[in-house]
């Protein structure tokens, strides 16, 4: 029984790794010109982890998160998509994690999703200023945080809609 929970738990993880990865690449196949601020994405991946986030252990989100870098990184990005979006992705699972220990009664799950948007805005912008030698490159930040805040909030819901869905998988619970 307990060699078919391990098998359960590595295919969840897959799955969910996968889904993350297939949705990174469709974000990144969406054209410059329809994007809504330079540099800016939907974040389509962070409801994958929102969902693993609330559904299973801190060290399987994590590996998802890793997982998902790597591959989509070296599916269609380069050295430095898997640099930037690293260290967004640690900052904004830093943030979206601590903020999940609160209470849910102060914090939804849409919160925790605009946390990480924009968190993630942060960590790349962070990573763009130390690579250009200037600090000059935080002045995009604000832009960055209302993109952030508004894909928070649809990625937080789509996030919602699927975990409610999830509960009817028995596995889940």
């Amino acid at each position: 029984m307990k060699v078919h929970k391990k098998n359960q738990r590595i295919v969840l993880i897959a799955l969910l790794a996968a889904q993350a990865v297939v949705l990174s690449l469709l974000e990144q196949a969406i054209p410059t010109p329809f994007t809504i601020a330079p540099g800016a994405k939907l974040g389509l991946a962070n409801i994958i982890t929102c969902i693993a986030l609330f559904k299973l252990p801190v060290k399987d989100t994590i590996l998802i998160i890793i997982t998902r870098l790597f591959l989509a990184s070296f599916l269609g990005g380069t050295l430095s998509t898997l640099l930037f979006s690293a260290a967004g992705a640690t900052l904004s699972f830093i943030g979206m994690y601590l903020l999940s220990l609160v209470n849910s009664k102060y914090v939804s799950i849409i919160g925790i999703s605009v946390t990480g948007a924009v968190l993630h805005n942060l960590g790349q912008l962070l990573i763009a200023s130390y690579i250009a030698g200037t600090w000059h490159v935080l002045m995009y930040l604000p832009v960055l945080t209302i993109v952030g805040v508004i894909s928070g909030i649809a990625t937080g819901i789509a996030a919602i809609f699927l975990l409610e869905r999830l509960k009817t998988i028995p596995f889940w619970e």
